[in-house]
Protein backbone atom coordinates (compact mmCIF):
# COMPACT_ATOMS: atom_id res chain seq x y z
CA UNK A 1 0.00 0.00 0.00
CA UNK A 2 2.01 2.94 -1.26
CA UNK A 3 -0.69 5.59 -1.14
CA UNK A 4 -3.10 4.84 1.71
CA UNK A 5 -5.10 8.01 1.05
CA UNK A 6 -6.42 6.55 -2.20
CA UNK A 7 -8.94 3.81 -2.88
CA UNK A 8 -8.55 2.16 -6.24
CA UNK A 9 -6.91 5.28 -7.69
CA UNK A 10 -9.60 7.61 -6.32
CA UNK A 11 -9.29 10.07 -3.47
CA UNK A 12 -10.86 8.82 -0.22
CA UNK A 13 -12.85 12.03 0.03
CA UNK A 14 -13.00 13.28 -3.59
CA UNK A 15 -15.62 15.96 -2.97
CA UNK A 16 -13.70 17.82 -0.32
CA UNK A 17 -10.86 20.10 -1.42
CA UNK A 18 -7.72 20.08 0.76
CA UNK A 19 -8.20 23.71 1.84
CA UNK A 20 -11.83 23.16 2.79
CA UNK A 21 -10.95 19.95 4.61
CA UNK A 22 -8.42 21.73 6.82
CA UNK A 23 -10.92 24.54 7.41
CA UNK A 24 -13.51 21.93 8.34
CA UNK A 25 -11.11 20.59 10.94
CA UNK A 26 -10.71 24.06 12.44
CA UNK A 27 -6.97 24.04 11.77
CA UNK A 28 -6.70 26.62 9.00
CA UNK A 29 -5.14 29.57 10.87
CA UNK A 30 -3.02 27.31 13.07
CA UNK A 31 -1.71 25.60 9.96
CA UNK A 32 -0.48 28.90 8.52
CA UNK A 33 1.38 29.67 11.74
CA UNK A 34 2.90 26.21 12.01
CA UNK A 35 3.93 26.02 8.36
CA UNK A 36 5.59 29.43 8.47
CA UNK A 37 7.67 28.57 11.52
CA UNK A 38 8.60 25.06 10.42
CA UNK A 39 9.75 26.40 7.07
CA UNK A 40 12.19 28.66 8.89
CA UNK A 41 13.73 25.81 10.87
CA UNK A 42 17.09 24.22 10.28
CA UNK A 43 17.55 23.75 6.53
CA UNK A 44 19.05 20.33 7.19
CA UNK A 45 15.55 19.18 8.07
CA UNK A 46 14.42 19.81 4.49
CA UNK A 47 16.26 16.77 3.15
CA UNK A 48 14.12 13.77 3.96
CA UNK A 49 15.48 11.33 1.42
CA UNK A 50 16.29 7.98 3.05
CA UNK A 51 19.95 7.64 4.01
CA UNK A 52 21.81 4.59 5.21
CA UNK A 53 20.04 4.86 8.57
CA UNK A 54 16.64 5.40 7.01
CA UNK A 55 14.36 8.40 6.68
CA UNK A 56 15.48 11.26 8.92
CA UNK A 57 12.83 12.86 11.12
CA UNK A 58 14.86 16.05 11.44
CA UNK A 59 15.68 17.76 14.72
CA UNK A 60 13.94 19.79 17.40
CA UNK A 61 10.25 20.51 16.95
CA UNK A 62 10.44 19.25 13.36
CA UNK A 63 11.48 15.81 14.61
CA UNK A 64 8.58 15.71 17.07
CA UNK A 65 6.08 16.77 14.41
CA UNK A 66 7.44 14.22 11.92
CA UNK A 67 7.19 11.60 14.65
CA UNK A 68 3.49 12.38 15.00
CA UNK A 69 3.13 12.52 11.21
CA UNK A 70 4.59 9.01 10.87
CA UNK A 71 2.09 7.62 13.37
CA UNK A 72 -0.82 9.38 11.69
CA UNK A 73 0.26 7.91 8.34
CA UNK A 74 0.16 4.46 9.90
CA UNK A 75 -3.29 4.93 11.42
CA UNK A 76 -4.75 6.49 8.28
CA UNK A 77 -3.47 3.58 6.19
CA UNK A 78 -4.89 1.04 8.63
CA UNK A 79 -8.40 2.48 8.81
CA UNK A 80 -8.50 3.02 5.06
CA UNK A 81 -7.85 -0.71 4.65
CA UNK A 82 -10.48 -1.56 7.28
CA UNK A 83 -13.11 0.46 5.41
CA UNK A 84 -12.05 -0.81 1.99
CA UNK A 85 -12.27 -4.46 3.06
CA UNK A 86 -14.77 -4.77 5.95
CA UNK A 87 -14.38 -7.81 8.16
CA UNK A 88 -17.04 -10.52 8.12
CA UNK A 89 -20.16 -9.44 9.96
CA UNK A 90 -19.26 -5.75 10.24
CA UNK A 91 -22.48 -3.89 11.01
CA UNK A 92 -23.53 -0.70 9.25
CA UNK A 93 -23.03 1.17 12.53
CA UNK A 94 -19.49 -0.16 12.88
CA UNK A 95 -18.70 0.71 9.26
CA UNK A 96 -19.98 4.24 9.81
CA UNK A 97 -17.78 4.68 12.88
CA UNK A 98 -14.74 3.26 11.11
CA UNK A 99 -15.32 5.67 8.22
CA UNK A 100 -15.41 8.54 10.71
CA UNK A 101 -12.20 7.36 12.37
CA UNK A 102 -10.54 6.98 8.96
CA UNK A 103 -11.50 10.53 8.04
CA UNK A 104 -10.16 11.84 11.36
CA UNK A 105 -6.83 10.09 10.86
CA UNK A 106 -6.55 11.31 7.27
CA UNK A 107 -7.24 14.81 8.55
CA UNK A 108 -4.48 14.50 11.16
CA UNK A 109 -2.07 13.11 8.58
CA UNK A 110 -2.76 15.84 6.04
CA UNK A 111 -2.50 18.53 8.68
CA UNK A 112 1.01 17.47 9.70
CA UNK A 113 2.07 17.05 6.08
CA UNK A 114 0.93 20.57 5.20
CA UNK A 115 2.31 22.12 8.39
CA UNK A 116 5.73 20.53 7.93
CA UNK A 117 5.81 21.44 4.24
CA UNK A 118 9.25 20.64 2.78
CA UNK A 119 10.41 19.36 6.18
CA UNK A 120 7.87 16.52 6.10
CA UNK A 121 9.14 12.99 5.78
CA UNK A 122 8.17 10.94 2.74
CA UNK A 123 5.00 8.88 2.57
CA UNK A 124 5.70 5.68 4.48
CA UNK A 125 5.09 2.19 3.16
CA UNK A 126 3.22 0.07 5.69
CA UNK A 127 3.32 -3.65 6.46
CA UNK A 128 -0.02 -5.10 7.51
CA UNK A 129 0.82 -8.73 6.69
CA UNK A 130 0.23 -9.78 10.31
CA UNK A 131 -3.34 -8.44 10.29
CA UNK A 132 -6.27 -10.53 9.06
CA UNK A 133 -8.63 -7.81 7.85
CA UNK A 134 -11.37 -10.39 7.27
CA UNK A 135 -11.61 -11.18 10.98
CA UNK A 136 -13.18 -8.84 13.52
CA UNK A 137 -10.93 -9.90 16.40
CA UNK A 138 -7.75 -9.23 14.40
CA UNK A 139 -8.91 -5.80 13.24
CA UNK A 140 -10.15 -4.68 16.66
CA UNK A 141 -7.03 -5.92 18.45
CA UNK A 142 -4.84 -3.96 16.02
CA UNK A 143 -7.06 -0.89 16.26
CA UNK A 144 -6.79 -1.04 20.06
CA UNK A 145 -3.00 -1.26 19.80
CA UNK A 146 -2.79 1.70 17.41
CA UNK A 147 -5.17 3.93 19.38
CA UNK A 148 -3.63 3.23 22.78
CA UNK A 149 -0.19 3.69 21.23
CA UNK A 150 -1.21 6.99 19.64
CA UNK A 151 -2.56 8.43 22.88
CA UNK A 152 0.52 7.41 24.87
CA UNK A 153 2.79 8.74 22.10
CA UNK A 154 1.24 12.23 22.16
CA UNK A 155 1.29 12.22 25.96
CA UNK A 156 4.97 11.33 25.94
CA UNK A 157 6.02 13.71 23.15
CA UNK A 158 4.51 16.86 24.63
CA UNK A 159 7.47 17.37 26.96
CA UNK A 160 9.88 17.52 24.01
CA UNK A 161 8.19 20.42 22.21
CA UNK A 162 10.04 23.70 22.72
CA UNK A 163 8.56 26.04 25.31
CA UNK A 164 8.25 28.96 22.91
CA UNK A 165 5.19 30.80 21.58
CA UNK A 166 5.26 28.53 18.54
CA UNK A 167 5.80 25.49 20.75
CA UNK A 168 2.67 26.42 22.68
CA UNK A 169 0.75 26.44 19.39
CA UNK A 170 2.02 22.93 18.72
CA UNK A 171 1.03 21.81 22.22
CA UNK A 172 -2.46 23.20 21.77
CA UNK A 173 -2.90 21.37 18.47
CA UNK A 174 -1.47 18.16 19.91
CA UNK A 175 -3.95 18.41 22.77
CA UNK A 176 -6.82 18.65 20.31
CA UNK A 177 -5.57 15.66 18.34
CA UNK A 178 -4.84 13.41 21.33
CA UNK A 179 -8.32 14.03 22.69
CA UNK A 180 -9.76 12.69 19.44
CA UNK A 181 -7.41 9.71 19.55
CA UNK A 182 -8.61 8.96 23.08
CA UNK A 183 -12.23 9.00 21.87
CA UNK A 184 -11.24 6.46 19.21
CA UNK A 185 -9.50 4.31 21.81
CA UNK A 186 -12.56 4.32 24.07
CA UNK A 187 -14.85 3.33 21.20
CA UNK A 188 -12.61 0.49 20.05
CA UNK A 189 -12.35 -0.84 23.60
CA UNK A 190 -16.12 -0.85 23.93
CA UNK A 191 -16.46 -2.76 20.66
CA UNK A 192 -14.16 -5.42 22.12
CA UNK A 193 -15.72 -5.44 25.59
CA UNK A 194 -18.63 -3.10 26.45
CA UNK A 195 -17.84 -0.82 29.37
CA UNK A 196 -14.06 -1.20 29.10
CA UNK A 197 -13.45 2.25 27.61
CA UNK A 198 -11.02 3.32 30.37
CA UNK A 199 -9.46 0.17 31.77
CA UNK A 200 -6.75 0.30 34.41
CA UNK A 201 -4.18 -0.93 31.90
CA UNK A 202 -4.16 2.56 30.34
CA UNK A 203 -5.51 4.77 33.16
CA UNK A 204 -3.66 4.86 36.48
CA UNK A 205 -5.03 5.36 40.00
CA UNK A 206 -4.77 9.13 39.58
CA UNK A 207 -6.94 9.08 36.46
CA UNK A 208 -3.97 9.78 34.21
CA UNK A 209 -3.40 8.15 30.84
CA UNK A 210 -0.35 6.14 29.85
CA UNK A 211 2.84 7.81 28.60
CA UNK A 212 5.37 6.25 26.22
CA UNK A 213 8.68 7.56 24.95
CA UNK A 214 9.37 7.74 21.18
CA UNK A 215 11.70 4.75 21.51
CA UNK A 216 8.97 2.68 23.17
CA UNK A 217 6.42 3.73 20.56
CA UNK A 218 8.59 2.86 17.57
CA UNK A 219 9.51 -0.46 19.17
CA UNK A 220 5.80 -1.35 18.87
CA UNK A 221 4.85 0.54 15.70
CA UNK A 222 7.95 -0.48 13.77
CA UNK A 223 6.52 -3.92 12.99
CA UNK A 224 3.85 -2.24 10.86
CA UNK A 225 6.12 0.21 9.02
CA UNK A 226 8.11 -1.14 6.09
CA UNK A 227 10.00 2.09 5.39
CA UNK A 228 13.17 2.34 7.45
CA UNK A 229 13.13 5.36 9.79
CA UNK A 230 16.16 6.91 11.46
CA UNK A 231 15.02 7.64 15.02
CA UNK A 232 18.43 8.79 16.25
CA UNK A 233 17.48 12.47 16.27
CA UNK A 234 14.35 11.93 18.34
CA UNK A 235 14.43 13.21 21.93
CA UNK A 236 15.68 10.59 24.35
Amino acid sequence: MKNPSRDGGKEVMPNMQRRNFLKYLGMGSALVTAATVVASCNKNDDDNNPGSNGVSLGTGDVAVLNYAYALEQLEAAFYTQVVNSPYAGMTSTELDFFQNIRDHEIGHREFFKAALSSSAIIGLEVNFSAIDFSKRDSVLATAKTFEDLGVSAYNGAAQYISKTPTGLVYLGLAGKIVSVEARHAAYIRDLISPGSFADSDVIDANGLDMVRTPAQVFAMAGAFIKTKIDTNTLPK
